[in-house]
């Protein structure tokens, strides 16, 4: 059975998609081949390609091809210096691809072509490239004692990794789980979302062409409930690496807890933007709209509770909605001047509208947007940029992440009332202060309960600075130095130089 098909976007590129599961540096099909699972254009709702979904029988296949690569020598006893340079090889190949991978993720996730090439396979191919740098920089200490022992301490891999990541940025998000996993020498299992299950496998070519030896890296489809879950309760599983919404992060918590795996999570949001009345209202404006209306809203980060200054509020409101008008426009992925496609599938589709009907039960006031929109065949997930005012920390609609073009809109009278708005939720994940004042930036940054924090920004990652949440929305980090401790342990070496019995 073949595992490619050839396809030709529709922007006239053409490629060979590869369809199967990524063991052992090849391609081969599930177990049940009848297993599988189809992609489709969320713009059009047409059919992309149909690939394999792995079973448990093939997860099984897949770890088994980790670990036993991870007591290969050709891994094991590899250089440092050669890891990176694999890695870095890799990101090559990656930034030749680009317009390929840009391609791809437009295609099935709905995100303009624009965005895809121009900020999304930046982002990956640097972070593949900054941590093919850490690769041969991992060190342990020596640690003074007495004068008879001599301790120091080593750092290892963990071991096979599983990895599980989200759809809204397909790519980007292999390359955050991937970099710091094979710069520290561990072995991966990675699979992909079911609504975005293409690009990751063109990248498993790369993977190859770059020279990794087979069973390093390992790419699986399927579901959440079969192939996930089979992943996450493998025995032979050392860690398990997450992305994605909160209540899927307790199941993987609870089934990891079982043998006590390594876990790291970066899951939900509800994140505050604060606007105080001295802040430059341009920005403030400019920076909230592509802080939640970005990415069809499809962020983990989406700062979607703003909160303003009493005495700025309503023309906040009105400048907001002028820039949505003037900036929002939905449309067609391909099309140069969108900057807002289609949501992923049809159920995020109907979960954001079901919060429009919520949000009008619950007595908030729908000043945009609430509506679907579709292109000129009738077809398409979009979804117009909605907005809520007079809210109240009491409704849904401010207390739970919707994950769409959906933002509310509330008022504060001071600093501390601020802070207390924006620490009252479940969440932590990030938050955006915009002041010209920066002592009171600073105070209130170390305040505000949270992961991140912007100020005078929104959205304002960088794969070289630490990422994720406190609260419920994760454990552990991801990014920067910092990403590296999630895949390291450390081992204590005690040497008797003459302590005798």
């Amino acid at each position: 059975m073949a595992q490619s098909v050839y396809l030709k976007a529709p922007n006239g590129k053409e490629y060979a998609q590869p369809t199967g599961l990524f063991i052992d540096n090849e391609f081969v099909a599930s177990e049940k081949p009848d297993n599988t699972i189809t992609s489709i254009d969320p713009a059009t709702e047409l059919e992309i390609a149909t690939i394999q979904a792995a079973t448990a029988a093939d997860v099984d296949k897949a770890v088994t091809a980790a670990k036993r690569a991870l007591k290969h020598r050709s891994w094991k006893l590899l250089p440092g210096t050669e890891r990176g340079r694999l890695m870095a090889k890799l990101a090559d190949l990656m930034e030749e691809e680009q317009e390929l991978f840009a391609t791809i993720d437009a295609w099935d996730n709905g995100k303009p072509f624009s965005v895809a090439l121009g900020e999304d396979l930046p982002e990956a191919i640097g972070t593949m490239r900054y941590y093919s740098g850490w690769a041969d920089k991992g060190f342990g200490q020596t640690i003074s004692t007495t004068p008879e022992k001599f301790a120091y301490t080593i750092r290892q891999p963990i071991g096979v990794v599983a990895q599980i990541i989200p759809w809204n940025y397909p790519l980007s998000m292999a390359a955050w789980k991937l970099g710091p996993a094979l710069a520290c020498g561990n072995t991966v299992v990675i699979k992909a979302a079911e609504q975005t299950p293409l690009s990751i496998l063109v990248l498993g070519t790369l993977i190859k062409r770059a020279g990794f030896p087979p069973g390093v890296v390992n790419i699986i489809n399927g579901v959440g409930r079969e192939a996930g879950a089979a992943l996450v309760q493998h025995a032979s599983v050392d860690k398990v690496a997450f992305t994605g919404s909160t209540a899927t992060a307790r199941q993987i918590m609870t089934m990891a807890a079982i043998s006590l795996k390594n876990i790291t999570l970066e899951t939900g949001g509800k994140s505050p933007l604060l606007v105080f009345e001295d802040s430059d209202l341009d920005q403030a404006i400019k920076w909230s709209h592509f802080g939640i209306m970005s990415n069809q809203g499809q962020i983990c980060t989406a700062t979607s509770r703003i909160l303003v200054q009493d005495s700025i509020y309503n023309e906040f409101i009105s400048r907001f909605r002028s820039q949505i008008n003037q900036v929002s426009r939905v449309g067609d992925q391909w099309d140069p001047s969108t900057f807002q496609g289609p949501q992923i599938a049809k159920q995020q589709h109907e979960r954001i509208l079901s919060f429009v009907d919520v949000g009008v039960s619950e007595g908030a006031t729908l000043v945009e947007g609430g509506r679907a929109h579709t292109n000129t065949q009738g077809k398409g997930f979009f979804v117009l940029p909605t907005v809520f005012t007079n809210v109240s920390p009491s409704m849904r609609i401010y207390k739970e992440e919707v994950f769409g073009p959906f933002v509310v809109i509330g008022s504060f009278t001071n600093e501390e009332e601020a802070i207390d708005a924006a620490n009252d939720t479940i969440y932590g994940l990030g938050a955006a202060i915009f002041t010209r004042d920066l002592r009171r930036a600073h105070r209130v940054a170390a305040e505000i309960e949270a992961g991140m924090v912007w100020i005078n920004s929104s959205q304002d990652c960088d794969f070289r600075v630490p990422f994720g949440g406190v609260k419920q929305s994760g454990i552990g980090r991801e990014l920067g130095e910092a990403g590296l401790e999630a895949y390291t342990q450390v081992k204590a070496v005690h040497v008797n130089m003459g302590s005798n019995l």
